[in-house]
Parts: C-alpha cells; structure tokens; sequence
C-alpha cells in the first residue's frame, strides 16, 4: 500500500496545486480582499476557505456525490443559488469604495462565512466531486477521501496565500481610490465571468 501511496501522491498533490492557485471565486475574493483589508485581516477568509473545502471533499466523498448522481434537480439548485450569491458578492466588490472601514459596514469575510460559500462555489464543487471520483492515493475509498481532504488543507492553504499576499503587496499602490475602486470594479466583472460556465450548464437544461 505505501509504494502504491507514494507512486500516486505527488499527482493528488499536482491536482490539488493547480486547482488551488488558479483564477476562481475564492482567489479573486481573496485578492480583492487583501488589497482592501490587509493580509492579517484576510487571514480568517483564508482558514474558511481551506476548511470548507475540506469539510466539502468529507462530504462528497462520503455520500453527498452519491445524492447528486441519484437526484440531478439538487444539484441544478445548488447551481442556480450559487450564480445568485456570485452576483450579489460581485457586486459588494464592485460597490467598495476605499480602504477605510465605515462603522463594520465594509469588512473581510469572517472564517464561518468562508466555509459556508465553499457549498455555494461551483470551482469547488468542480475541485471536489473530480478529486472523488479520478483521484486514487489508496484503493480504499474511505481514505483516499480522508488523504485528499489533508491535501486539499495542507497544500491548498498555501497556494490560495498567494492570492492574498498579493493584494496586500498592491494597497500602497491602491490606496489612490480611483485605482482602487478600477480594481474593485475589475475583480467583480471577473468574478462575473467566472460564472460563465456554470450559467452555461444551466441553460442547457
């Protein structure tokens, strides 16, 4: 078992990279969120999203996958709440005017709202339900599922740090609330376009 783990990990850990770092909801919101808050204020947003992906790969991997195969019409609702919930989010981004906080009225996401929209974020549905179902560290399904959750923590919590950082390492730049609200305005058109293929999917049925 443990040279067939070691053969098969470093692609689990490849997919769960490349899934990570790349353009999504989560990174774009993180991004957006650095620049206007600041990386240590982002932290909580960060730590959400690991753990509701996480909570969301235990899910899947242990029933829920296996209730969206059986009943299609959950997950077409799942689908249509998520592109609701973008649209509103993509619009408080686009709405943010400057880098100062007004009376608790403009803050980060906080850690519980984090993990909550990982069941609304079609990337991570995406991410999970492929890690079910192509990824085999083990024969064993149960802890395959178990391992691709820690990878999912371990090595994603890295990559969407990026994202973060990044935003932060902009705000002195941002600080010009002209640039800043171009910005805002252009991290919500992307999170739009993020949309396109789940609103692509939806029409088809």
């Amino acid at each position: 078992m443990l040279p067939d783990l070691l053969s098969a990990l470093p692609a689990g850990m490849l997919f769960v990279v490349v899934t990570s770092i790349t353009p999504g909801p989560n990174n774009t919101m993180l991004l957006a969120s650095g620049v206007n808050f600041g990386f240590r204020r982002t932290v909580p947003h960060v730590l959400g999203i690991s753990a509701g992906v996480v909570v969301l790969m235990l899910s899947v991997g242990f029933g829920l996958g296996e209730l969206f195969r059986r009943v299609p019409s959950l997950y077409i609702a799942l689908e249509a709440a998520s592109v609701a919930y973008l649209l509103y989010l993509a619009w408080k981004i686009g709405t943010s005017g400057d880098l100062k906080v007004k009376s608790g009225e403009h803050r980060p996401m906080r850690f519980h709202e984090a993990i909550a929209f990982q069941w609304i974020n079609p990337k991570a549905w995406m991410m999970v339900l492929t890690a079910a179902t192509t990824i085999r560290l083990t024969a064993e399904f149960g802890a395959n599922t178990l391992m691709m959750a820690v990878l999912f923590f371990v090595v994603g919590l890295p990559c969407i740090c990026v994202w973060a950082a990044f935003g932060t390492g902009m705000r002195r730049f941002l600080s010009n609330s002209r640039r800043l609200r171009a910005f805002n305005v252009a991290m919500a058109l992307s999170l739009v376009v993020s949309m396109y293929p789940l609103v692509a999917h939806l029409l088809q049925h």
